[in-house]
């Protein structure tokens, strides 16, 4: 058959197409394992999008929605356009108050609604963790421009944390859009290829409780916290008490001027 072009292939995966469409669309997969591979990439995302924002009421999370998450990520559009769409999924499934986000919100605890930090930073790690050609805006090899980059477009200084030394090396960082401007995304990975992301957004207003709080995010743990006006947010798919200890590590080293 002729290469499916992307709309074909999200389309198979949504279980949109017929059935003698599926079979050609699979008979092709079987013999081009490079697309097959992306086509696992966008399934795995899928299923962190469906267990992060899964409902009481166990509604899904919209087939739209989910294209979006993996247009994000298509290599031929421009990095700005792939940043503003991936935004735009993480506001349209209401972290910046929209009705998704609303019904997520319903029946929870009460400190959810006021702490959408962990919601915001699980979102961004699900989209963007996954990736495995660009993962980030700016490599770790041009450290020095990410800072200046990052640091001039929050207007205060924001390096990244050192945590080699447990294990994770930094991959790179990305400028993301935020509910008080804008927020930096920096990205690690261990040894095993495990990300870990940690999300830095500028606060309306200073919080005085300064101690670590933990939220569980469907496959993402996350350990947030506040200081001098802005939040951050260390979020990955491991065990509790190992992201606390890297937590710990993480808030040492950062104090913004």
């Amino acid at each position: 058959m002729i290469e499916p072009d992307e709309h074909v292939l999200q389309a198979y995966l949504d279980g949109e197409l017929t059935a003698d469409q599926a079979a050609a669309v699979a008979a092709w997969l079987e013999t081009h394992p490079q697309a097959a591979q992306k086509l696992s990439q966008w399934r795995s995302q899928d299923q962190a999008l469906r267990q992060l924002w899964a409902l009481r009421q166990k509604e899904p999370v919209p087939t739209n929605l989910l294209a979006a998450a993996r247009t994000a990520k298509r290599r031929g559009l421009p990095t700005w356009l792939q940043q503003g769409m991936a935004a735009g999924l993480v506001f349209a499934l209401g972290l910046g108050g929209g009705w998704y986000g609303q019904q997520a919100y319903q029946g929870a605890h009460p400190m959810a609604a006021v702490d959408s930090l962990p919601r915001q930073a699980a979102m961004a790690h699900v989209v963007y963790s996954p990736d495995i050609q660009r993962p980030v805006e700016i490599a770790a090899e041009q450290e020095g421009q990410m800072v200046a980059w990052l640091s001039r477009r929050m207007q205060s200084r924001i390096e990244p944390p050192r945590l080699a030394q447990a294990g994770y090396e930094l991959i790179g960082g990305r400028l993301l859009p935020g509910n008080q401007g804008p927020v930096a995304q920096f990205m690690y990975h261990d040894a095993s290829g495990q990300r870990m992301t940690l999300y830095v957004a500028r606060e309306s207003a200073p919080r005085t409780d300064n101690g670590f709080h933990f939220a569980s995010q469907g496959p993402v743990n996350v350990y947030y916290w506040w200081s001098k006006g802005w939040g951050y947010a260390l979020s990955a798919g491991m065990p509790r008490e190992r992201l606390l200890s890297l937590a710990e590590q993480a808030q040492r080293q950062i104090t913004p001027n």
